[in-house]
């Protein structure tokens, strides 16, 4: 809720400008209590499952495949399941922007401007494993959140960096068959939410906004297959931001055309007549109004790039390929390379119990990084050149000549994967996030700890107890 006296003047002056009769009922919505969403994480849980086994009352988003709204008293933020990672807590317009993008098992998906992720796992859970994500923010503090939020829903396939556009532009040519942009804007969709986000407001600030969207673009435009698919969100309102930034971008782009988005009436069209001169097709995209649904506002457009890929840039991993990926077999390799692989292997099967099912779930090539072994999916170039936080999922830690399981390994997990492991209540699940370690009988080694199926970590029993090795810089009290 906000009291519409917090608004910015110059922002009212405006939007009662551009909505003549409907302005009243804009400006009622932000006296009202906006809604709170999450969204049910597919790589770890069915959505019968879900209904089922969630502790708080849910509402389906109507939008959003696997979006609900929650009652904000239930605190799900506060829940032994949003740190194992079975939810994301997100706004619920802000999903429909990959129900728009559509992403695809097996594909190459950039998610541009990232952080803090909700779009990045959102991608993933429909990716399902397959194929190649690279999600990126430029902002080095937000690209750690980013990348701590990958780790906390069990994505494997997903590679986190923190680069330029235009750098990246360079490196990945007409590589990637949807790409996201997910525009830093003037928030003014996000008004009834975040008072700072009012407090910054200005028109400067618009115009500034959308230089920089058109300056992102343009460098995204290159990083997309011909025949590829590029998203343009943002969460504002204004003209200059949404039907502006597309229309100089199609202007200068001959090859990109705006497609229909099949919502029926939930969305409203795109607002040519809102623009001294628009592109064609610019009603074609749509915004979330809050007076017109249950959500905050928000901004979308799906472009197509005209032409077809070449058969090589368009070539899939082989089944074989695949299979095999999870040590890069089938690809030319050093010794160094296949004795990490060996490594990993050992301690993956021997210390750990992690079986078949895991390895074929997750393909990909072993990579030291630092002291850290990772699996970096496949059909990833080498990453030299990138400032990457992520090069995928991280395996194992090297500690004086031998490994320690890493607490991304444990979020990917699923029971049927792993033979060393234990069930634990939710009170002793509560403990364990607190750093407290648990009582055992008989076992010995790496343990991994699941909450109603869902794995929590990795802890090592000894002398009668199961040692705590949940992250120091995670634990909470719930």
């Amino acid at each position: 809720m906000c009291d519409e006296r917090k608004l910015p003047a110059a922002f009212l002056t405006r939007m009662e400008k551009l909505l003549g009769s409907e302005y009243e009922a804009f400006l009622k919505s932000y006296g009202e209590e906006r809604r709170y969403g999450l969204r049910r994480n597919p790589l770890k849980i069915t959505e019968e499952e879900f209904i089922r086994e969630m502790p708080f009352p849910l509402q389906k988003i109507s939008w959003a495949r696997e979006g609900y709204y929650y009652d904000a008293a239930s605190q799900p933020g506060r829940h032994v399941l949003h740190e194992a990672g079975v939810y994301y807590i997100q706004e619920p317009s802000a999903m429909a922007v990959v129900e728009v993008l559509a992403p695809q098992p097996g594909e190459r998906i950039l998610d541009l401007c990232a952080a803090p992720g909700g779009k990045t796992t959102q991608i993933a859970g429909r990716m399902q494993g397959k194929g190649l994500l690279v999600a990126n923010e430029v902002i080095a503090e937000r690209a750690k959140v980013l990348s701590q939020n990958v780790e906390r829903m069990g994505i494997a396939n997903c590679v986190v960096c923190s680069e330029k556009p235009e750098r990246l532009s360079q490196l990945f040519p007409a590589f990637f068959d949807r790409v996201l942009v997910d525009a830093p804007c003037s928030g003014e969709g996000m008004f009834r939410k975040e008072e700072a986000v009012r407090g910054e407001w200005s028109e400067e600030v618009v115009s500034m906004c959308a230089e920089r969207q058109s300056a992102i673009l343009r460098e995204a435009a290159k990083l997309l297959k011909p025949g590829g698919v590029l998203v343009y969100s943002t969460c504002t309102f204004s003209p200059e931001e949404n039907e502006g930034t597309l229309s100089v971008f199609l202007r200068e782009h001959e090859a990109y055309s705006i497609e229909e988005i099949p919502c029926g009436n939930l969305f409203s069209p795109g607002q040519p007549d809102w623009l001294e001169e628009a592109a064609d097709g610019i009603e074609l995209s749509r915004r979330l109004w809050p007076h017109l649904l249950q959500g905050e506002g928000h901004f979308v457009a799906r472009l197509r790039r005209s032409g077809k890929a070449g058969e090589e840039a368009e070539k899939k991993p082989t089944q074989r390929e695949t299979r095999e990926g999870h040590c890069g077999k089938g690809n030319r390799r050093t010794a160094s390379e296949i004795d990490l692989c060996k490594l990993a292997e050992t301690t993956l099967q021997e210390e750990l119990g992690i079986g078949e099912a895991w390895r074929e779930r997750h393909p990909g090539r072993v990579l030291r990084f630092g002291e850290q072994l990772y699996l970096t999916p496949c059909g990833m170039p080498p990453l030299a050149g990138i400032r990457v936080l992520r090069p995928g999922l991280q395996l194992l830690t090297e500690k004086k000549n031998r490994f320690e399981p890493a607490h991304a390994l444990a979020l990917s997990l699923l029971p049927e994967d792993i033979r060393k492991k234990r069930g634990v209540s939710l009170a002793e699940a509560v403990a364990w996030m607190r750093g407290e370690s648990l009582p055992c009988q008989e076992e010995k080694g790496w343990i991994a700890l699941f909450y109603e199926g869902f794995c929590l970590g990795f802890g090592k029993a000894s002398g009668g107890q199961i040692k705590n090795h949940y992250p120091k810089g995670l634990r909470k009290s719930l």
